[in-house]
C-alpha cells in the first residue's frame, strides 16, 4: 500500500481529485486597415509541410548574413617592419660609406692646409729675420778691424 510510485511518492497519497479547466476563447483582435503597397515590395509567401502533415504558411525571412571577416595579411606587421628596416639600413649603408670617405678626405685636406700655412708663414718669418733691408737700428761691428788679444775684444 505504501509502495513508491515512479515519481517517488507513496501510492496512498494519490486520492486527490483532478480538476480540468478549459480556457475561455479570446475576443477577436481588431485588424488594422490595409495600406496599399507597391507590387515589388511584397515579400514572398513560403509554405512548409511538417512531418505530421500540417502545413505552415508565412512570409520568408531572409537569414542574417554574417559580417565579412577581415582578411589577415599573410605576414605579420612585425616581420614587415623588420624587413623594411633592413632594406632602409641597406640603402643608408652606401651613404654612410660615402660619408666616412668624405670625412676622411676633408680631414686630409685640412691637414694639408695646416702644413701649407706652416710652410708659408715659416718662410715669411725666415725672410723677415734674414733680410738686411729691414734692419735699421743697432751697432754695426766691422770684424776685420777688430783686435782680439787673450780672449778680449778691442774694437
Amino acid at each position: 500500500m505504501n509502495e513508491p510510485t515512479p515519481y517517488g511518492r507513496p501510492v496512498a497519497h494519490e486520492t486527490a481529485a483532478v480538476h480540468v479547466r478549459t480556457p475561455a476563447p479570446l475576443a477577436p483582435a481588431h485588424t488594422a486597415p490595409l495600406v496599399p503597397v507597391q507590387p515589388g515590395t511584397i515579400p514572398a509567401v513560403a509554405s512548409v509541410v511538417l512531418p505530421d502533415g500540417r502545413v505552415v504558411t508565412g512570409y520568408a525571412i531572409e537569414p542574417a548574413k554574417p559580417e565579412p571577416v577581415a582578411v589577415k595579411p599573410t605576414a605579420s606587421r612585425a616581420a614587415v617592419n623588420i624587413a623594411l628596416g633592413g632594406i632602409g639600413f641597406g640603402a643608408v649603408c652606401g651613404g654612410l660609406v660615402l660619408l666616412t670617405t668624405f670625412l676622411a678626405a676633408l680631414a686630409a685636406f685640412i691637414h694639408q692646409l695646416i702644413i701649407l700655412a706652416a710652410v708659408v708663414f715659416g718662410g715669411w718669418i725666415a725672410v723677415q729675420v734674414f733680410s738686411a733691408s729691414g734692419h735699421g737700428g743697432g751697432t754695426t761691428v766691422n770684424i776685420r778691424k777688430a783686435v782680439i788679444k787673450r780672449n778680449t775684444f778691442y774694437g
